[in-house]
């Protein structure tokens, strides 16, 4: 589901999720904001016109994709 709502962004707005992603991969406490209570591990990135909810797999050094909206 998120791959097609990702493959259905206006072309800006796919790289400004990509660049995003790409700094959440280098920082993603920097990157991010707490999604509800702080534990580190849910977390959104906001880049403007789009809301990312993710879960960091800090042991893994992976971030999963939850949800993408589309603000636009």
């Amino acid at each position: 589901m998120n791959q097609a709502i990702w493959d259905g962004l206006p072309d800006e707005a796919s790289a400004r999720l990509a660049l995003a992603l790409a700094d959440a991969c280098t920082d993603p406490i920097a990157a991010t904001h707490p999604y509800g209570e702080d534990d580190g591990i849910m977390r959104t990135l906001v880049t403007g016109d789009i809301l990312i909810v993710i879960y960091l797999g800090h042991q893994t050094k992976t971030l999963h994709i939850f949800q993408i909206d589309y603000l636009g």
